[in-house]
């Protein structure tokens, strides 16, 4: 292969991870690590980089292999949102997928404790089930939504077991605050895509409830987040005000028929752009939490 096709290759790759999609990942994990463990050491380092760009090679390249006719009919493909991959470079994409995160998790098996064990299996299992023939949970109506959920979550779960530190109820509750913020942030996602996944014949909670039931979920787990939040210990239940910004997003869409379902992609773009404001907030609460 010529330096050129390399370099493509390489384009084509990086673009089926979805770069804007990797601190949703990697930011989880670290937060939660370094809120457990107060350090910054060789786990934090190579779980961080590990989330960042091997795990989401993993999730969104084996996806946008297996999701390739599909992807065809759907006018979102061929960019930021998603790679749409040449078919000669499917078998390059799943070998680079599975093999990059390898020696990752190698080195976070041999420092971490048997329970991280057990949370990165469940991790990688779920990130691989969202996609893979006959597994395919991406096709089952609302367990499409918890296993991608779980993609976001596992990481934060995994930051803090890896730490080796007692998880007590907060953590719990923002958690699941968080786990339901991702399901329904997954469920509002699959509202735009509607139309070429009926068309593919897959189905996703979407295609099953439609785009008004789609939304209205979408923005009861938003509310529910938020809920959850305002359980926790002070500075914990400021983080509940967070959830509007996405309540506001998804709410104008609470309406529309499927037949304008491709009109969510403006708030699905929104979207991006709110979890980048939301994260730095977050992050201010987290280091006004650690000073309390």
């Amino acid at each position: 292969m010529t330096a050129g096709g390399v370099t493509a290759t390489l384009r084509q790759l990086a673009l089926a991870s979805r770069p804007l999609s990797w601190v949703n990942t990697a930011y989880p994990f670290a937060a939660a690590y370094v809120m457990a463990a107060h350090e910054i050491d060789l786990r934090l380092v190579v779980g961080t980089v590990f989330f960042l760009i091997p795990y989401n090679l993993l999730m969104y390249g084996v996806n946008d292999v297996f999701d390739h006719e599909s992807d065809l009919q759907n006018p979102r493909k061929g960019g930021v949102e998603g790679a749409l991959l040449d078919r000669r470079l499917h078998r390059t994409t799943l070998a680079a997928a599975l093999l990059l995160p390898l020696p990752f998790v190698a080195v976070l098996v041999a420092v971490g404790p048997p329970l991280s064990w057990l949370v990165l299996a469940v991790s990688l299992f779920a990130v691989l089930a969202y996609s893979v023939p006959v597994l395919r949970f991406k096709e089952r109506p609302v367990l499409d939504s918890l296993t991608s959920s779980t993609h976001f979550v596992s990481p934060a779960l995994y930051g803090l077991v890896l730490a080796g530190q007692p998880i007590g109820r907060a953590a719990w509750l923002v958690l699941a605050a968080f786990f339901v913020w991702g399901a329904a942030s997954q469920a509002f996602g699959a509202v735009q895509d509607i139309a070429a996944d009926r068309a593919a014949g897959i189905g996703s909670i979407a295609t099953v409830l439609g785009t008004r039931g789609t939304v209205r979920f979408s923005l009861g787990c938003y509310l529910l987040a938020g809920l959850l939040l305002l359980a926790t210990p002070w500075p914990g239940p400021l983080a509940a005000l967070l959830v509007l910004p996405y309540a506001a997003i998804v709410w104008p869409f609470r309406s529309v028929p499927d037949a304008a379902a491709e009109s969510a992609n403006r708030g699905w773009r929104q979207f991006l752009g709110a979890n980048y404001a939301v994260g730095f907030l977050v992050t201010m609460l987290l280091i006004w939490s650690a000073r309390l």
